[in-house]
């Protein structure tokens, strides 16, 4: 299948995945020789896996789950093939932002520092919870398959919705997190004067800005979008096949139902005295 502006595409890809890239490399220089590296002992060592492990999950790889559909080269695989990728994806980001947490927490604990008190913790905590339950939500709806059409309809553009701005809620919170971050280490030279550590923990920033704003791009191009299957009928839960409509009408999956239930037995209903009363005719014509 072709796509529009296809080359177009390809360089905001390349360039949102070296971004990406480059954000995860940033930021394990930054843990490793600015920060004294990683651990799990309670102490700073532990904390550093905090950054390392959201901006590699919860950024990274949470971006790239997002635009999973846009890659023109899978459109000719399944759809449920397709969902399992995309649930796999946030569901690898979702484990790397639980043990981030769980470093933080542990951390914050051992040196006896107060929990939560920062606007960086409660919106970032947030982000963890409503990701959950955007991920539990989105396998019991959209992968499983005993979840009723009409609600997968209704909650369809709620989870693109909820998916981009938890995605926006992540780079803002990651942001907010870095430069609460080198506030509290660089003392001596201060943050104000420009050390070579805050220039390069910026620059980090900048990095997570730009990827974010690049996927956000790529996702919402409309001509950038999966194609619809051909001749796509709607998956009936609990079924192993489809179903057509009267043989003609097929009924356009995940996204909307042409007609209702109640159109179509009017409709089949209709059709039928239709051919009655050219029975009676042409029984009467004889």
């Amino acid at each position: 299948m072709a796509m529009d502006g296809h080359r177009g595409f390809l360089a905001l890809l390349v360039s949102a995945l070296l971004v990406g890239f480059l954000s995860v490399i940033f930021t394990l220089i930054w843990v490793l020789h600015y920060r004294e590296g990683l651990g799990w002992d309670g102490g700073a060592l532990e904390f550093n896996w905090h950054p390392v492990l959201l901006v590699t999950g919860f950024v990274f790889i949470q971006g790239i789950a997002i635009i999973v559909y846009r890659l023109p080269w899978t459109w000719k695989c399944s759809k449920l093939l397709m969902k399992l990728i995309h649930a796999g994806l946030n569901t690898v980001a979702a484990i790397l932002a639980i043990i981030s947490l769980v470093a933080v927490f542990d951390f914050h604990n051992t040196k006896n520092i107060p929990n939560m008190y920062s606007l960086h913790s409660w919106v970032g905590l947030a982000a963890v919870i409503f990701y959950i339950l955007q991920l539990l939500i989105g396998f019991l709806v959209f992968l499983l398959p005993w979840a009723p059409l009409p609600l997968r309809a209704f909650l369809m553009p709620i989870h693109v919705y909820s998916g981009l701005l938890l995605f926006g809620t992540v780079i803002a919170t990651a942001l907010m997190g870095v430069t609460e971050k080198l506030i509290f280490v660089l003392k001596n030279p201060a943050y104000s004067t420009f050390p070579p550590e805050g220039v390069f923990t910026n620059s980090l920033g900048l990095l997570i800005l730009v990827f974010g704003a690049l996927i956000f791009w790529i996702v919402t191009r409309p001509q950038w979008k999966r194609p619809k299957e051909p001749n796509s009928t709607l998956l009936q839960p609990n079924r192993a096949t489809t179903e057509e409509v009267d043989g003609s009408m097929a009924i356009n999956s995940g996204h909307n139902m042409d007609k209702s239930d109640s159109e179509l037995n009017s409709e089949i209903a209709a059709r039928k005295r239709n051919l009655a009363l050219d029975e009676t005719g042409q029984r009467s014509t004889m």
